[in-house]
């Protein structure tokens, strides 16, 4: 891969952040031409069901875009899916030259460097795993790649607790940490495509699981883990647009069946689009990896899962974490910061750690399932 195109890929994967989620479920993906070294045209994903990214990049370009390179985040598609496949859209701009940032591990759209070799186009990339770059654009498309080959949504879990682990706030006190660690968490909100919580918290707190107080051109649904049916009617997370996802009723409890069957309708007469899945193994819950596949079915790739101690610990003993920030108030606790050095049981790597306001914030990243240890196929295969 040259100089010049390395670039346009950190280039592309850029305009690409810009855009999720609000193309979700589809990747969000960035694309560049590059003639002569020089930039002639560059296009993100659309939301669905608008273009794909190579096919707005070859607009912007015109007729430079024969004979050029394009350098694209991931895989071009090669299946007629909503919009016909990207790479006939660069066989016939003739783009003679194909940088790929990371093969496209779906069964369906896979099979776009194939094609485009097969045409004589060349074919480069992806940067290897392990490298800047390709982790660049790895975390870029982490939502998709998740979501294809975990068949889940990416969960990332926030937890905000005192120097020495408490979530309990103070004595009149309603939350742990301060005004300017709850905007970051705004901003995060603005970026997935749900805000999951358990019944417990919307009982206790009656969240709104929205954004507030800072730029966003995205609200995420709210979505609500909730076996028993127990959220309120008059919650504030009862709206159009939030999900539930609650377990099948005891078959040989016919009352049973009656009243979570009115209580239903209820719900989705008020908007709330209601999930049905399998309880979990003690009978009670709702099974956690069945309610985050049902989710990824739903369209949603990306979640900030912002629950109560119960869930936040079911959700890390069953491996479906994928990154987890701690929200620490570093005033707070009798101890040392114990939060702030202390990695949760695992292997998890240390991914970045900094201040927000009074509140200290530390982030990890979970080492085996970061997307980037997707294999990478040989180019033209």
């Amino acid at each position: 891969m040259r100089t010049a195109e390395r670039a346009a890929l950190a280039r592309a994967v850029a305009l690409a952040t810009r855009t999720h989620p609000r193309v979700s479920p589809n990747p969000a993906v960035g694309c560049v031409l590059l003639r002569g070294g020089r930039i002639v045209g560059e296009g993100v994903t659309e939301p669905p069901p608008g273009r794909h990214a190579e096919v707005v990049a070859l607009a912007a370009a015109g007729d430079a875009a024969r004979g050029a390179t394009a350098v694209v985040t991931l895989e071009p598609c090669a299946h007629h899916g909503r919009t016909p496949p990207c790479t006939t859209a660069l066989l016939a701009a003739g783009v003679a030259r194909v940088v790929i940032g990371h093969p496209d591990p779906h069964a369906v759209a896979a099979g776009g460097a194939a094609a485009l070799t097969a045409a004589g186009v060349e074919v480069v990339g992806p940067p290897a795993p392990g490298t800047a770059l390709r982790g660049a654009v790895a975390a870029q498309l982490e939502g998709f790649l998740t979501a294809v080959v975990a068949g889940r949504p990416h969960v990332t879990l926030k937890v905000a607790v005192t120097a020495d682990g408490s979530v309990s706030p103070p004595p009149g006190q309603r939350w742990v940490t301060g005004p300017v660690a709850r905007r970051a968490v705004h901003r995060w909100r603005s970026e997935v495509d749900g805000v999951l919580v358990g019944s417990g918290t919307v009982m206790a707190d009656d969240p709104r699981l929205d954004v507030r107080d800072v730029d966003h051109e995205h609200q995420p649904a709210a979505v609500v883990l909730d076996a028993r049916l127990q959220t309120p009617l008059q919650a504030r997370v009862v709206r159009p647009g939030t999900v539930l996802v609650t377990v099948e009723p005891r078959r040989h409890d016919a009352a049973e069946q009656e009243q979570r069957g009115q209580r239903v309708d209820r719900l989705r007469d008020a908007g709330v689009h209601v999930l049905v899945v399998p309880a979990g193994d003690d009978g009670r819950g709702v099974a956690l990896p069945a309610a985050l596949a049902a989710l990824a079915e739903a369209g949603m790739v990306s979640l900030l899962a912002e629950p109560g101690p119960t869930l936040s610990g079911a959700l890390l003993r069953a491996g479906l974490v994928d990154r987890l920030v701690r929200h620490v108030a570093v005033h707070l606790g009798d101890t040392a910061p114990s939060a702030l050095t202390t990695p949760p049981p695992g292997a998890w790597s240390l991914e970045r750690s900094g201040g927000a306001g009074a509140d200290a914030i530390v982030q990890y990243r979970a080492l085996d399932h970061h997307p980037s240890t997707i294999p990478a196929p040989p180019p033209g295969t």
